[in-house]
């Protein structure tokens, strides 16, 4: 890792915005964690979610009030298609109606429903695993894409490996409620920077640590669910801006999420084509794992009326074997 003086600006105002390649190479150098936890390592900053920090996390719980932070998976998502990424499809299989009808072949009157889904592994509320980004053919922990990912699936870090892992002490980040106290709601193409993290959490009273599973609510979920859904799936959007990488090295927490599409500000701070450089940034080479489209809203309401901004978080993915990312139904209980 560099040292403190030649670290990447944090200013968005410092960004050359003539030159990705620049501002990426940049903080995935000095931020980079390959090989920090071994070169056999499959999970990245989750390594940081020990079980002295999941341990210390269940003494929070004190109410027991449970909040769901799961948008739907239905057809009524915000998807577009883009890159084949559509709305789940759900389909019965078996109904009441068939039951009535005694067309099931089952004996004594006894009947039942049975239904499939067919959706993308992030067509909603849903973790990026590490095979999930690369940056220059290079997966996380310096290893070659094409031997961790292929037609088979994430042979290497499949999101599998995280199943028993995400369960933790979770921080809720509400930017949008501290930076627009009216509205509650950023604007989108806003960047959230280091500074608003800082601020946020100062204002909340609470500190963020090692092995954490920040939340960060910019508001647009609750925008688009008033607005309709609009450009909510790849459209401009408030995110975090790639100058907030070296935040999210030094705090040492172990993943972040959004209720956004894409996690990072859009459109893309440059001036010149891009296309998600914080991803390119974190994933591969911090080894961070991100989540994309939960549902704050409930959350950043309790939180707010209670004063209380740290829970029992609780978001397992589906340990899908192969996998390079999952739908979640994370819980916080507070």
């Amino acid at each position: 890792m560099a040292d403190e003086t030649s670290l990447p600006s944090e200013l968005p105002g410092d960004l050359d915005r003539s030159d990705p390649e620049k501002e990426i190479a940049a903080r995935a150098t000095a931020f980079r964690n390959w090989g920090r936890w071994g070169e056999d390592d499959v999970l990245g900053t989750l390594n940081l979610l020990t079980d002295a920090v999941r341990a210390a996390a269940a003494s929070l719980v004190t109410t027991g009030r449970a909040i769901s932070l799961s948008q739907s998976f239905d057809m009524n998502g915000p998807q577009k298609g883009w890159r084949r990424r559509t709305n789940p499809v759900h389909t019965m299989l078996d109904t009441g109606v068939d039951a009535e009808r005694g067309t099931q072949g089952f004996p004594h009157g006894i009947g039942g429903a049975d239904d499939v889904i067919a959706m993308p592994l992030q067509c909603s509320t849903q973790w990026d695993g590490l095979g999930h980004i690369f940056d220059h053919g290079m997966a996380w922990n310096g290893r070659r894409a094409g031997d961790v990912v292929t037609s088979d699936g994430d042979l290497v870090t499949g999101i599998e490996h995280t199943a028993a892992v995400f369960v933790g002490r979770g921080v809720l980040l509400d930017v949008g409620r501290h930076l627009c106290p009216e509205s509650g709601e950023l604007a989108d193409g806003y960047a959230i920077t280091a500074a608003d993290l800082d601020a946020t959490a100062a204002a909340q009273g609470v500190e963020v640590r090692e092995g954490d599973i920040v939340l960060v609510r910019t508001g647009q979920l609750a925008r688009a669910r008033r607005d309709g859904w609009g450009e909510y799936a790849g459209g401009p959007a408030p995110g975090l801006s790639l100058t907030t990488a070296g935040w999210l090295h030094r705090t040492g927490i172990a993943a972040i999420a959004t209720d956004t599409w894409g996690f990072e500000v859009r459109p893309n701070e440059f001036d010149v084509p891009a296309f998600q450089p914080l991803h390119q940034v974190v994933i591969p080479n911090l080894g961070l794992t991100i989540g994309e489209m939960w549902d704050l809203e409930e959350l950043g309401e309790h939180c707010a009326q209670t004063g209380r901004h740290e829970f029992l978080l609780s978001a397992p993915p589906l340990p899908i074997t192969g996998a390079v990312g999952s739908p979640v139904n994370p819980v916080a209980v507070f």
